[in-house]
């Protein structure tokens, strides 16, 4: 697999997948796509007290949404077990060349970005008092869950990049997984997905899209 780093509009790094010609992130911005798409229209949604979250990262990627998401969890003192899928994780070399870190101007003395890379795969860590996170190096259309999380960032390369990811089998493993009035978040807002989101048992809601994009999907678990 072949990988290079690019810019982004909002100066944070993305990186492009050459095979299947598509970025992990928004040209216009990887930062504030993700804090869009997932933070603010994911967690921060089903996030409206204290309860303790279960979130489901499939595409683990660059690491930006779990980095994100272990942030908000620090900010909030929200209690947050994250989950990520990934079959094919960027190399730890690769990785220290992201520039997340000064990106969102983090101090110098935050590691979170480096200890979850770091850490061990197939073994829940705690990154935080309010963050852990169990990395699986597995394929998505491998996950077998039932009723087990609240929030799944549907962060897949784009349905014309990778279609059997959009398709029903898949998309009835993520209505699985989550528990009722659970929420899955994804930038796509392609006709043919709401359809299939919806015949697989999701609401679906279409929302303002982050920068570049008008609309995004948030489909709930009713």
């Amino acid at each position: 697999m072949s990988r290079q780093i690019i810019d982004t509009q909002d100066g944070s790094h993305s990186v492009l997948a050459e095979e299947f010609g598509v970025s992990y992130h928004s040209k216009y911005g990887a930062i504030q796509e993700s804090m869009h798409v997932f933070i603010e229209a994911g967690l921060r949604h089903r996030a409206v007290d204290s309860t303790p979250l279960s979130v489901l990262g499939i595409g683990f990627g660059t690491g930006l949404n779990a980095l994100l998401t272990c942030l908000e969890a620090e900010k909030r003192s929200l209690s947050i077990h994250y989950t990520a899928i990934e079959a094919y994780p960027l190399s730890l070399d690769f990785i220290r060349q992201l520039n997340y870190t000064s990106a969102l101007k983090l101090d110098s003395n935050n590691i979170f970005f480096n200890t979850i890379h770091e850490c061990e795969w197939e073994k829940n860590i705690v990154i935080h008092p309010h963050f852990s996170i169990l990395k699986n190096k597995k394929k998505f259309e491998e996950i077998n869950i039932e009723n087990a999380f609240d929030v799944i960032y549907f962060d897949a390369f784009a349905p014309n990049a990778q279609p059997e990811l959009w398709e029903a089998p898949l998309l009835t493993r993520m209505y699985d997984a989550l528990r009722t009035g659970g929420v899955m978040t994804t930038y796509c807002a392609k006709g043919v997905v709401k359809r299939t989101l919806k015949s697989v048992g999701f609401t679906i809601e279409a929302i303002p899209g982050p920068p570049g994009k008008r609309e995004m999907t948030r489909a709930t678990k009713c």
